[in-house]
């Protein structure tokens, strides 16, 4: 296997298979302080923000740390970034996965995937087109050809691109990850018929908070049914050899998500004020 760009996907294929991520806002000042994480990648949250696609442009480049990937040896940023676009899947969005990826991003995080079309859809989106005749041809590619800043981005010339500009586990040395979020009870039903059609799929994020809306426990992330509901999804990840991703990773459930079999983590950013508390302590501020 060639030198793997895919921080995230490298953590997932070694060790214990397991990698760190988080949800960020796409603003320079996050990305300058996520440069210097120890996440294997960040999710650039842009369902639930404004699609300002020049702002993401932006936060890419200043996600780079040239002092990291210096000492890594290799081109690749080590801090990779993935983009979640607005569109559901019911929407069959492509244009947004296009865009981001073009930027050079390397994935796409599709909300709302709830069956096999939709499923289909988003892996396509994010392959090269290619004649039927070709190996691997099914997901069938939809992604328009405008490589340069991509190419830029990941280091590599546009024919080097090209070769690693493919959908991973379906083609080994593959740099784009799909993650397709499972949000409601009818992708629950449908993900054995997902995962059995739909070749190209990386990473499976349960969406605990959607779920919880419509199992009535808005943000009850104790609940028995959605508890239940999660277990199922682990369950089918694992019989497909999907990875399975948890949203809400916090210190104090990370030994159990961990122990449940989930793999592709996502903690929280949030910004430490204990120093800030410390000196108001002191100061009787408190």
């Amino acid at each position: 296997m060639s030198e793997r760009l895919n921080g995230i996907i490298r953590a997932l294929e070694s060790g214990r298979g397991i990698s760190f991520t988080s949800f960020m806002q796409a603003e320079i000042e996050n990305a300058v302080a996520f440069a210097q994480a120890p996440n294997d990648g960040v999710v650039f949250e842009l369902e639930h923000n404004t699609w300002d696609i020049r702002a993401l442009r932006v936060a890419m480049q200043f996600l780079l740390l040239r002092e990291r990937i210096v000492k890594m040896g290799s081109v690749a940023n080590p801090m990779t970034p993935l983009v979640r676009i607005p569109a559901s899947g019911s929407e069959m969005n492509q244009w947004f996965a296009k865009q981001a990826l073009d930027l050079g991003a390397y994935g796409i995080v599709w909300p709302r995937i709830s069956t096999a079309e939709e499923a289909y859809n988003a892996v396509a989106a994010c392959r090269y087109p290619r004649l039927p005749s070709a190996p691997l041809y099914e997901p069938k590619g939809l992604r328009g050809d405008a490589p340069m800043p991509a190419a830029r981005y990941w280091g590599l010339s546009q024919q080097a691109y090209y070769k690693k500009a493919d959908v991973w586990p379906l083609v080994p040395d593959g740099e784009i990850l799909v993650v397709l979020m499972i949000e409601d009870t009818t992708a629950i039903h449908n993900l054995e018929t997902i995962l059995k059609q739909v070749p190209g799929i990386g990473v499976l994020l349960i969406g605990e908070g959607d779920l919880t809306q419509e199992l009535g426990c808005p943000r009850d992330y104790e609940n028995p049914e959605l508890l239940r509901l999660m277990a199922h999804v682990r369950e089918v990840g694992k019989a497909f050899n999907v990875p399975v991703g948890h949203p809400h990773v916090t210190k104090d459930n990370a030994a159990r998500v961990i122990e449940e079999g989930y793999r592709f983590l996502m903690t929280y950013p949030q910004r430490d004020f204990s120093a800030l508390k410390a000196g108001m302590q002191l100061t009787g501020r408190a």
